[in-house]
C-alpha cells in the first residue's frame, strides 16, 4: 500500500497528528466561545446592537493583525507561534469568564477582551494553515487537509452544541471558563509540533515581506477573485447568523436548539470532509465555489420559517457544500503557492475574506432595526447568491484544475 493510500493515512505522521490534535482542541474552544459570548451580551444588555459591537471588535482586531501574523509564520517556528497564541487565548477567555461570573462585565470590557482574542487568532491562523504541508509527504496533502478539517468540524459539532447546552443549563460564564481550559490543552499539543522549518536566507524586512506576499497573491486572478467574493459571503453569513440568529432563537425555539442548529452545519462539514478526502472533481475549486451558494438557504429560513427541523436540514447541507470548497481551496493554495510565501498568501486571503465581517456584524443590528429582521436576512441571502454566481463566471476559477 502506498503512503498516500487511505483517508486516515496522514495520522500515521507524528507531527501531523499533534498538529491535528491542537487544531481540534482550538476549534472546540472557538465553537463554544462565540455562543457563550453572544448570550452573555444578550443577558447583560438585551441588545443586538451591543452584541454586534462586541463580536465586531474581535473581527476588527483579527483583520488588522493578520498580515503581521503571516510575516511571523513565514519567519518563525510555526508550532511555537501556535502554542503561544493558544496560551494567550486561554488567558483572555479566563478573564472574560471571571468578568461574567463575578458580575463586573460591561460592554466596553467585553469589547477589549474580544480585541485581545481577535489579535491572538490573527497570529495563529496563517501559521496553522501553512504548517499542514510541512507535516506530511507531498502525496498526502489532499488527505491531510481533509482529515484536518474533519477533525475541526467534529470539534465544531461538539462545541456548538455544548455551547448552547451550557448556556441554557448553567451560565455563559461557565462555558467561557471551559474554553480557557481547552485553549490551554491546545497549547500543549502545538508545543510538541517540531516540523521542518522553511529555509529563508533573506533578512526579515516587514515591508519587503509584505510586498513579496502581495505579489504572489495579486498575480493569480483565481485567488484574489475568490477572496473578493468571500468578503461578501462571509459578512452576510456571519452578520445574519451570529447577530440576528441568537435573537431569533431567544424569541422562538430557544438557546439549546440554536446550539444544535449550529452543530448541524458542522455535522454536514464532517460528512463533506469524508467526501472531499475520497473524491473531488478535476475543477474542484469552481465546483466548491458554486456549492457555497446554498448558504443563502439558512438565512432565508431564519427570515421566514424559523423552525428547528428545516434549519437543521439546511445547515447540514450547507456544511457538506462548504467543505467541498474549503478542501479545494487549501489544496489549490498549497499546490500553486511557494512554501516560503504560503503563510503570507494565507494572511492576505484571510484579510480579504474577513475584512467585511466586522461591517456585517456591526451593521446588521441597526439595519434590522430600520428594515426589519426578515427583510435584512433576505437581503443577506441575496448577496450570498449573487456573489457566488459572479465567481462561477470567472474564467481562471473555472479553468483551475487539481495538480
Amino acid at each position: 500500500m502506498s503512503r498516500s493510500a487511505g483517508m486516515l493515512a496522514p495520522l500515521r505522521e507524528p507531527m501531523f497528528r499533534r498538529l491535528a490534535l491542537g487544531r481540534v482542541t482550538t476549534y472546540l474552544g472557538n465553537a463554544v466561545a462565540p455562543v457563550a459570548l453572544a448570550f452573555a451580551v444578550l443577558d447583560l444588555t438585551g441588545s443586538v446592537v451591543a452584541l454586534g459591537l462586541v463580536v465586531g471588535a474581535r473581527s476588527v482586531a483579527n483583520v488588522a493583525l493578520l498580515l503581521v501574523g503571516g510575516i511571523l509564520a513565514d519567519r518563525l517556528p510555526r508550532g511555537v507561534i501556535l502554542s503561544g497564541a493558544s496560551l494567550a487565548a486561554a488567558a483572555s477567555q479566563a478573564a472574560t469568564a471571571l468578568a461574567v461570573l463575578l458580575g463586573f462585565a460591561s460592554v466596553p470590557l467585553l469589547v477589549v477582551l474580544s480585541v485581545v482574542n481577535g489579535a491572538v487568532s490573527a497570529a495563529s491562523l496563517p501559521a496553522a494553515s501553512a504548517l499542514t504541508p510541512q507535516t506530511v509527504p507531498p502525496t498526502m496533502i489532499r488527505q491531510a487537509n481533509a482529515v484536518a478539517r474533519m477533525g475541526t468540524n467534529t470539534a465544531l459539532i461538539v462545541g456548538s452544541s455544548l455551547g448552547g447546552m451550557l448556556t441554557a443549563m448553567t451560565r455563559p460564564g461557565w462555558a467561557m471558563a471551559a474554553t480557557a481550559v481547552v485553549f490551554a490543552l491546545a497549547a500543549h499539543w502545538y508545543a510538541r509540533v517540531h516540523a521542518p522549518e522553511i529555509d529563508i536566507d533573506a533578512p526579515t524586512r516587514p515591508l519587503a515581506d509584505l510586498r513579496e506576499g502581495w505579489t504572489e497573491f495579486s498575480s493569480r486572478t483565481w485567488l484574489w477573485s475568490i477572496v473578493v467574493v468571500f468578503m461578501v459571503v462571509n459578512a452576510a453569513v456571519v452578520g445574519g447568523t451570529q447577530v440576528l440568529g441568537p435573537s431569533i432563537a431567544d424569541g422562538s425555539f430557544g438557546r439549546m436548539a440554536w446550539g444544535f442548529i449550529l452543530g448541524a452545519q458542522t455535522v454536514g462539514g464532517l460528512v463533506g470532509g469524508v467526501l472531499a478526502s475520497r473524491w473531488q472533481p478535476r475543477r474542484a475549486l469552481w465546483f466548491g465555489t458554486v456549492a457555497v451558494s446554498v448558504e443563502a438557504v439558512p438565512l432565508l429560513l431564519l427570515a421566514h420559517v424559523p423552525v428547528v427541523v428545516p434549519l437543521l436540514v439546511a445547515n447540514f447541507v450547507g456544511g457538506v457544500a462548504i467543505e467541498q470548497f474549503a478542501v479545494a481551496w487549501d489544496v489549490s493554495l498549497q499546490e500553486n503557492v511557494p512554501a516560503d510565501k504560503l503563510a503570507r498568501v494565507y494572511s492576505y486571503d484571510a484579510v480579504g475574506s474577513f475584512a467585511a465581517i466586522p461591517i456585517g456584524e456591526i451593521a446588521t443590528g441597526p439595519v434590522a432595526g430600520v428594515f426589519g429582521t426578515a427583510a435584512t436576512l433576505t437581503g443577506l441571502a441575496v448577496l450570498v447568491a449573487v456573489a457566488t454566481g459572479v465567481a462561477a463566471l470567472v474564467p481562471s476559477i473555472r479553468g483551475l484544475t487539481r495538480g
